[in-house]
């Protein structure tokens, strides 16, 4: 479990007994709520696939697009997965590699799937170079969403489905591949973070011109 979950749950029980002491019925709701906190910060153990060139799913969610589109005179493909409040909202690593960006910038907190949230919505912006791949990812805030927990920093080394932070409540995320990569998801799909594989780098492709 994430250690958040023990702060929120904590206090959600410490107000469930003070409120059963007026009332054991007003306990209710909180211990409730306390129970809810406690899974929602649920942080399973995930099987990380082996092989070069693979991308995984940086976060647990729904696929809701994925897209073709051009950034600074280069085409890429982008995958947008929702993450509901059911979903673990802990982030991994979608690749092996040395974080070369970390950006967070501020922004809305509006519906995270609607089209606009990936640019105006509050978010925090990591790229990541390695095994012949240059992937980028947005950890995006929603509606409910109103903190980007992200703790690596430019410059670190980190592994695939390696656990980097998490974004409490719903929100979403984007992951930018270059168009060398072979997409394994469609739009409706279920993905796990650290276990599903997004793509793979295509057969054949040279490492220098995946990072060109």
């Amino acid at each position: 479990m994430v250690r958040d979950g023990f702060y929120y749950g904590l206090g959600a029980f410490v107000a469930a007994v003070l409120l059963g002491l007026i009332n054991p019925w007003l306990a209710l709701p909180p211990l409730l709520l306390g129970a809810f906190f406690l899974w929602f910060f649920r942080d399973p153990e995930r099987t990380i696939p082996d092989g070069s060139g693979v991308v995984v799913s940086p976060a647990d969610g729904k696929v809701t697009s994925v897209s073709r589109l051009t950034e600074e005179g280069r085409g890429n493909q982008r995958i947008s997965i929702f993450l509901s409040v059911f979903d673990v909202h802990v982030n991994r690593s979608p690749i092996s590699g040395t974080i070369t960006g970390v950006s967070y910038q501020k922004g809305k907190f509006g519906n995270a799937m609607s089209a606009g949230s990936s640019d105006a919505n509050e978010q925090n912006v990591v790229t990541v170079k390695g095994d012949g791949l240059t992937v980028t990812f947005k950890q995006i805030a929603g509606l409910l969403a109103r903190r980007i927990v992200f703790n690596p920093r430019t410059g670190d080394r980190i592994e695939r489905g390696q656990r980097v932070g998490l974004i409490k409540f719903g929100s979403r995320v984007d992951v930018v591949l270059d168009e060398n990569v072979d997409i394994q998801v469609k739009v409706g799909d279920h993905v796990a973070g650290g276990s599903s594989i997004l793509g793979v780098l295509r057969a054949g492709q040279s490492r220098a011109e995946a990072v060109r």
